[in-house]
């Protein structure tokens, strides 16, 4: 008799479930809010009453999203019996404990994260992925629904953010091809590209100008490091959310193997945000500090000074780094 995979097994799950919440990680981006609506809209099609969650409000750049209206910050109220984490490595991720989740929910955890903790009841985690999104797709075909306009618009936004318009090593053949499946559906791909790519908030480029003020390279030309204080988002009167891929800056400069933005969120509380080009892992590094994500692409959270954090995590590269060179 053959084992039932947990592909099936959530897919048994979501089949007899009545009402379904949906959850996605804090400092939402464009992969986990994406996903999170596409598969959200598929069980609505399946005659599901659906929830959506995220501690943090939907970033402006991604409100266009089909859905993205519905998503709240408030815990779901009652809880219903099934939950889907997108996109979540553990449940801090959401800002939640096991102990505020009832024992009588099923937890279902859909991830492509490396560093995913497989905090679910049934887990399908799947770090070949080059996006949430590409399992996404793979579930809501699996539920027998036909993907429409409005799910493939969540799902097509998904993938690009997350493999920076498919310049980044975590895309693959099958990527081009579940992205082909959903350009046959048809979308506004020149929407989609001006919302996500061309409309930066004032606000973030004068971010930017104060991260490239304070820009430092190191480790002979492969590290470079930016930092963001409170201050600084006071004066740019920018939210937090508009720091996100800043640091591809510093990762683009000739020579730089590791890009760091450290930016400070709270008091003794800086947020690290890790980008690599060619061979290092970040996801090793971020690790040391309690966080994790991909192998180019991780993150971490210190409850330090802005100086702390910056001579821990530069002290950290520059070893992985020397190490790196001498293999």
């Amino acid at each position: 008799m053959s084992k039932t995979t947990p592909i099936e097994e959530i897919v048994e799950v979501l089949r007899k479930a009545p009402t379904v919440a949906l959850f996605s990680h804090v400092s939402p981006d464009g992969d986990c809010i994406g996903s999170m609506l596409a598969i959200g809209l598929a069980l609505e099609k399946m005659g599901k009453e659906v929830s959506f969650f995220n501690p943090d409000p939907v970033p402006t750049y991604l409100t266009f999203l089909p859905g993205s209206s519905r998503i709240r910050q408030d815990f779901p109220n009652p809880q219903p019996k099934t939950l889907i984490f997108v996109d979540c490595t553990d449940f801090q991720r959401v800002n939640l404990s096991r102990t505020e989740i009832s024992h009588e929910s099923t937890i279902l955890n859909l991830d492509h994260h490396i560093s995913n903790q497989f905090f679910g009841d049934i887990n399908w985690v799947d770090a070949q992925a080059s996006a949430s999104a590409e399992i996404a797709l793979a579930l809501i075909n699996k539920l027998g629904v036909k993907i429409d306009g409005d799910m493939a618009t969540n799902l097509y936004t998904a993938i690009v953010t997350d493999t920076g318009c498919f310049q980044y090593s975590n895309t693959t053949a099958q990527t081009h091809r579940l992205t082909a499946e959903l350009l046959d559906i048809g979308l506004d791909l020149t929407g989609i590209h001006h919302n996500i790519f061309d409309q930066k908030p004032l606000a973030q480029i004068e971010l930017l100008q104060y991260a490239l003020n304070g820009l430092e390279i190191q480790a002979n030309g492969q590290l470079a490091v930016m930092t963001l204080s409170l201050e600084d988002f006071q004066k740019c009167h920018a939210e937090q959310e508009l720091s996100e891929g800043l640091v591809n800056y510093a990762r683009s400069i000739a020579g730089v193997e590791v890009a760091v933005l450290l930016k400070e969120v709270g008091s003794q509380e800086i947020k690290g945000g890790l980008r690599s080009n060619l061979w290092l892992n970040v996801n090793e590094i971020a690790a040391q500090f309690g966080g994790g994500g991909h192998k180019r692409a991780a993150g971490c959270t210190f409850r330090l000074s802005m100086a702390e954090a910056k001579r821990n995590i530069t002290a950290a590269i520059e070893e992985a780094l020397k190490i790196g060179r001498d293999h």
